[in-house]
């Protein structure tokens, strides 16, 4: 695959400021992308914007991408992460994730051709990934993160489960499922009141910690199923919950 050759087709490509080997291109206002061969000038490390393109960022994340692609996907092939990204203008930013094609699919309809050649590349946040993420996994988190945003907050990996015996609410899934942890604290609270309702969180680590109401609430530590339950008021727990999701 002659990747130089298939970006010069692409409509409006331009070099990219900053980086050799890189270009930019926008196909419609307000979208905006851009890329830079990989090291062994083999794969398009690909970054796209909606709405919120930063040309400093942009040079940035591939720059870091192509120095460090192999680490990247070490602990996983399909959706690799790496710390210690330094952002430009004081983003919160601190990782590059990568994600792999059979995740992405970015160019089936388009070019199926060079679909398999294209690697997605975007600032990101550690504690978003576990680094574990199956094929399923990895197309659900691609598709919740909105990478394509790059003035995000940070939407740290979280799996739950929940029974709430008041309301009658609970997860569908025969196991912990991906969810954001807005809905955490929500399920939190809705358990007042609720006689054996419980939430079962997962963080990033494979830490889990299972939350019980019994006229008050109450916390363990769940991964060995022998953790000693404590009362927990519910700010503290709140103020916990997502601050082992950042960790």
């Amino acid at each position: 695959m002659d990747i130089r050759a298939v970006i010069g087709e692409f409509k409006g490509a331009t070099p990219l400021v900053g980086l050799p080997d890189g270009w930019r291109w926008s196909p419609a206002p307000g979208i905006d992308f851009a890329g830079a061969l990989s090291v062994d000038g083999e794969r398009l490390l690909q970054l796209s914007a909606r709405d919120s393109y930063d040309h400093d960022l942009a040079v940035a994340t591939l720059a870091f991408a192509r120095e460090h692609e192999e680490r990247i996907f070490a602990r996983n092939a399909l959706l690799g992460s790496l710390g210690g990204f330094e952002p430009p203008g004081g983003r919160s930013f601190d990782a590059v994730v990568g994600i792999a094609p059979e995740v992405h699919r970015f160019y089936r309809l388009e070019k199926p051709e060079l679909d398999p050649y294209v690697r997605l590349m975007f600032p990101a946040h550690v504690c978003e990934f576990s680094g574990g993420e199956t094929l399923d996994e990895a197309v659900t988190r691609y598709r919740m993160l909105r990478l394509t945003h790059l003035d995000r907050s940070p939407l740290p990996f979280l799996k739950m489960r929940y029974a709430n015996t008041r309301t009658r609410a609970r997860s569908t899934n025969p196991g912990r499922g991906f969810a954001e942890p807005d809905r955490l604290v929500e399920e939190l609270r809705r358990m007042e009141g609720g006689a054996g309702s419980f939430v079962e969180f997962e963080n990033r680590h494979g830490a889990v910690w299972r939350v019980e109401w019994h006229g008050a609430w109450f916390v363990a530590e769940w991964e060995s199923k022998s953790g000693t339950p404590r009362e927990i008021g519910l700010d503290e727990l709140i103020g916990f919950a997502l601050a082992s999701l950042r960790d």
